[in-house]
Parts: structure tokens; sequence; C-alpha cells
């Protein structure tokens, strides 16, 4: 089998907990992780890291057909999933999918940049890649990923930068989102808010479940994987992030047809205002 689903993005946006709760749905499976570089039997990285491998590889990693034609036998069904997030940010993966998996449901998830990219940060930095400050290594992240996307199929140094120094660009997701709409119909894509799958976490997984199209399953607990605990992030330079996004935002906003609801400044101030008044809403 090859994956009818895959879950593309964002890093740090509570992909590993959504495709977690999805694996455990009785009809629900992913790779086998019986190479070391599969973790938590979910990313491959086919489409990105190892392409030239080819298609008859990447299915090695999935089940026989015959599973899935006993399971129907048995009242159920199998759907093959994949999760990795490097997906929606690498500019040659939805040439590559599209190719490959026309029909593919495709899965974005999507938290508020400024969130992610300090979780980026923070994730490097435990991981022992990044030394700098998260101001500086903001301010570094130009110099690191100079000239161009070009250099990803012939510089290895600039694919290091490009996995794991563009904090701020990976928060860019409507121009991400434009390369993978300019080759599949809109109907293929969901895209997600991680804010609400962190909050209601039920309503998102049925949705994804009706999406995949699985049958309904209720999960009793919910786990948030990858989760981390670090101190704040400096308010002048959120503030900062939040004014450089404002207008990505909006893009994104136009794209989906619908607000996101992260903070931008004004955003901020009119909801200290309010709340400061006593008629904020939650």
């Amino acid at each position: 089998m090859l994956p009818s689903f895959l879950i593309i993005g964002a890093q740090r946006a509570g992909t590993t907990s959504l495709f977690d709760a999805l694996r455990r749905h009785p009809d629900v499976t992913g790779p086998a992780a019986y190479e070391d570089f599969v973790r938590l039997r979910k990313e491959v990285h086919f489409f990105d890291h190892r392409f030239e491998n080819g298609i008859d590889w990447y299915r090695s990693f999935f089940p026989l057909t015959v599973r899935r034609r006993l399971a129907r036998r048995r009242g159920g069904d199998l759907v093959v999933g994949e999760s990795t997030p490097y997906y929606l940010f690498h500019p040659e993966v939805p040439a590559r999918v599209a190719a490959a998996l026309p029909d593919v449901r495709l899965i974005a998830l999507l938290r508020d940049p400024v969130e992610r990219a300090y979780s980026h940060y923070q994730h490097r930095k435990r991981a022992g890649y990044e030394k700098l400050s998260f101001a500086k290594a903001l301010a570094a992240e130009e110099k690191r990923l100079a000239g161009g996307d070009e250099l990803l199929l012939t510089d290895p140094r600039y694919r290091r930068h490009h996995y794991n120094h563009a904090y701020f660009r990976r928060g860019l997701y409507a121009e991400q989102l434009e390369r993978w709409l300019a080759l599949f119909p809109r109907e293929q894509l969901l895209v997600l808010r991680s804010e609400d799958f962190f909050s209601q976490p039920a309503e998102t997984y049925a949705e994804v479940l009706e999406f995949i199209g699985v049958r309904p399953w209720q999960r009793e607990k919910f786990r948030h994987r990858n989760k981390a605990s670090y101190a704040p992030i400096d308010p002048a330079l959120r503030a900062e992030l939040e004014e450089r996004y404002a207008e990505p935002n909006a893009r994104l906003a136009e794209l989906l047809g619908r607000e996101l609801g992260w903070s931008s400044p004004g955003v901020r101030a009119g909801e200290e205002a309010r709340a400061s008044s006593g008629s904020a809403r939650r």
C-alpha cells in the first residue's frame, strides 16, 4: 500500500500528537519503524530527503494490500498515512507528491507562527544544533538562507540551515500552501489550527477522521507529544515578530477565506483594551 493521507506540517505544531491519535484508530496505520530514522513510526522523509531511493523503497514501509482486504472482510478497513512536517516547507515536495500520490489527502496543522518559531528554536537548541540566542538566530537567518532554495539540491550547508534554522520562514504559511494548491484541488487539503487541536482535540480529531474517510471513533484521552518547557519569549521580540508576521498572516487569511485568530500588534492591543473594560470575550 501507499499512503492515502499525509500530514505535511507544520513543524512544532502538534503533528506528532495528531498522528499518534490517528494511529490508535483501529482502521489507521502508518510506516513501519524498522529503520532508525523513522521517528515514532511517523516520519519517512521520502519526498524531501530520500526521494532518490524510489517509490518502491517508500512502499516497503507500509502494509501489504492483503491486510486491507482482510480488514474489510471483518467489517473494518485499513487506511495508511504518514506525517513528515518538513513536507510543507520543502519547495520540491508538492510536485513529487503530486506525481506519486495524485489522490492523496493532505493535512496541514498550523500554529501561531510566533509560537511556532520560538518552539522550533528551543527544539534545535536542546538538540545541539543552535548555539545563538533566539534574537541572534533570527538575525542570522537571512544570511544562513542566502542564495535561494535552488541550493537545496546542491549545497549541503544550505540544506542543513533550511531544515534546522528557518525559524521565521517556516511561519510564512501562505506561500507554502500556495505551492500545494497549485497542484492539488482545494478539497484534498485540510488546514487546521494547532490551537483548536490543543484546546478541542475530540472535535478536531473527528474532522480529520471524516476527511481521511474512516469511521468515527472516540478516544478517551489525547496525549500531547513532544511537549517541552522553557522560558517565555521576550515581550519586545514577540512584538517585533508579530509585526513581521502581520502581512503574511493577512495573506494566509485571504487564501483560506477565514481569520486564524493569531495576535498581531493591533489585535493584541484591542484585546487588552476590551479585557481592561470588562467586556473581553474568550
